[in-house]
């Protein structure tokens, strides 16, 4: 039997009409269909419009008119922190009812469904959309636009230069559509450009009220290798790193500050490019109005090299004040060199004035003139005939340019090397840089020259030369060079004589070579000249060409007796005290 003591009676059943039999029953699916046509009608995969019900941090709750209501995620409102109850949005519906029967709901799907449309119609209209810019990239910032990535260049965030990208990241900002991709589907937009526009009415404004002259305030806003760039209040002005100080600058940072604030005055302007050039030295006096009126030309000043280059250095005597010292005016040297071998940047230098232009605000400075110029005792250090010991500079096909010290050079002439070689040039006898052993042979004191000589240190040999190189007399020489012409010997006495080809035939019909050493005779010998021309030929040929005689008997006097007449052949009248000494042993002898 049924236990009906739980069992309850329905509070608005009709009990009147079920007793009248008028009660009519009504389907299940009648009054679903009654209650569907209280709801909106919604399909799958649509975007449809709803109302934002509730928020919080994580869910935001549309509803959409239908049976249940739709939960979306709250980071796909991020672009919008403005959002708020009672907002109408759009939802992409992807599911009218999951598997716990809730109603799925997309606003990123249903932004993205209609975004391109969109941001190509903020293109053509030039209209204002709002982006919120999600991170950083290289170059530039990701904004998320209509649920579209699109890029934000570094350049385009502000008119001003970002040094700190990462502020704008999580920020909600305004942009212009500037650039789309249609083939990529890339997308470029642009705080700045809707500011430049504000920007360029104030810049016009601002120009319009500028005077050359004017002293204005204004902000340091960038440092470039160049020069300064100053905020004047929304138009923007240069100061050259040359107008920056009365003095060098090598590096803008060592005068001025990022977002320091600092006065300015206009140098110039153009209209129509609307460049403003700017001073910041031209506030404070010029240092040369401030120069020791007392300075004259002659006066020793100290100074700092601040720039060099191959024609000389530039010396700052005091801050804007400088002074050229030519390479000329470094040393007494008339080498040519360049400035660098003597100074350097930041060296501390004395020196003395050469010239003084206050007009032309110009000066120039010399530092040989602190020592004494070796040229005007020149008779006194290095007399004629006096000995010396050079360096060699360099070479010139007639000679040898030496340095005795520094400003006193001299020329050795390519005649002054040696006495007995013949030098063709003068790398054949001594190298640049090495030293050299002189004797002054004239002064020009003019030109600041010295004629100097080598081989006057040695005795002229050729005085031995002319007693030893007879005509007739036959000597061992060694032959050291081969020409067309001929063949340089070297004679075991000392010189140098000459053969031509034709001497050169030995006994045997072959030609001497190169090398060989060998019997010769001397031909002719010319002192003034310093020739000497010898034969190997007549060695043999002269014997063969004597007339033959009857033969004789060899005896130790007709040995002797031939000796002096070959000896008396071959020699001088220095030598009479030989040959009476060899006559007198001939006599005892016999």
């Amino acid at each position: 039997m049924a236990d009906f003591k739980n069992v309850q009676p329905l509070a608005d059943f009709n009990w009147d009409e079920f007793e009248n039999g008028s009660n009519v029953n009504v389907s299940k699916e009648d009054l679903q269909k009654a209650y569907d046509e209280t709801l909106n009608k919604v399909s799958e995969h649509q975007v449809v419009d709803g109302t934002v019900i509730s928020i919080d941090k994580k869910e935001v709750i549309v509803n959409i008119g239908y049976k249940s209501d739709g939960i979306i995620p709250a980071s796909e409102f991020r672009y919008n922190p403005d959002l708020k109850v009672g907002d109408t949005v759009e939802v992409y519906v992807e599911n009218q009812e999951d598997k716990k029967g809730q109603l799925l709901l997309s606003h990123k799907k249903a932004r993205l469904s209609k975004s391109w449309e969109r941001v190509n119609a903020a293109l053509d209209n030039e209209e204002v959309i709002q982006g919120y810019i999600k991170c950083r990239t290289k170059g530039g910032m990701i904004v998320d636009v209509f649920g579209i990535e699109a890029f934000l260049p570094g350049s385009q965030i502000d008119v001003h230069p970002i040094r700190d990208y990462d502020v704008f990241v999580g920020k909600t900002m305004e942009f212009k559509v500037v650039k789309i991709n249609q083939e990529f589907r890339n997308v470029v937009v642009s705080h700045k450009a809707l500011i430049e526009a504000e920007l360029e009415a104030q810049k016009k404004e601002i120009i319009s009220k500028l005077e050359k002259g004017q002293i204005l305030e204004g902000t340091v806003k960038n440092i470039t290798s160049y020069g300064v760039f100053v905020d004047l209040g929304g138009v923007d002005g240069l100061i050259h790193i040359t107008d920056l100080s009365w003095g060098r600058v090598s590096d803008p940072h060592e005068v001025v500050a990022l977002d320091e604030k600092i006065n300015v005055v206009i140098l110039d302007f153009d209209d129509e490019k609307k460049r403003i050039a700017l001073g910041l030295k031209q506030l404070t006096p010029h240092p040369w109005d401030a120069l020791d009126a007392n300075l004259k030309v002659g006066d020793h000043v100290k100074g700092k090299v601040v720039v060099i280059a191959d024609y000389g250095a530039f010396v700052e005597i005091q801050p804007g004040v400088e002074g050229l010292i030519h390479v000329s005016e470094m040393s007494w040297s008339q080498h040519l060199r360049s400035a660098q071998e003597f100074l350097h940047v930041g060296d501390e230098v004395e020196a003395v004035i050469l010239t003084l232009d206050r007009e032309e605000r110009k000066m120039s400075l010399g530092i040989k003139q602190l020592k004494e110029d070796p040229w005007e005792t020149i008779e006194v250090k290095y007399p004629v005939g006096s000995k010396h010991t050079a360096k060699v500079r360099n070479f010139t096909n007639f000679g040898i340019f030496v340095e005795l010290e520094e400003g006193v050079d001299g020329l050795i002439h390519i005649s002054d090397l040696s006495w007995t070689k013949k030098v063709k040039h003068p790398s054949e006898f001594t190298q640049v840089g090495a030293d050299i052993d002189v004797v002054v042979l004239e002064i020009d004191k003019d030109n600041r020259r010295l004629s100097l000589g080598h081989k006057q240190l040695e005795e002229h040999p050729w005085d031995t030369y002319e007693t030893i190189y007879t005509p007739g007399s036959v000597h061992m020489g060694k032959i050291t060079e081969m020409m067309d012409k001929g063949a340089v010997i070297t004679l075991n006495e000392g010189g140098e004589g000459f053969a031509t080809p034709k001497h050169l035939v030995k006994e045997d019909g072959s030609q001497a070579q190169l090398g060989e050493e060998l019997e010769f005779k001397v031909i002719e010998f010319v002192k003034e000249t310093k020739r000497i021309i010898l034969s190997h030929s007549r060695t043999f040929e002269d014997v063969k060409e004597e007339p033959k005689k009857a033969p004789r008997k060899k005896t130790a006097k007709k040995e002797e007796t031939a000796t002096i007449n070959n000896v008396a052949a071959s020699t001088t009248l220095g030598d009479i005290d030989a040959l009476a000494a060899l006559k007198a042993k001939m006599e005892k002898g016999e």
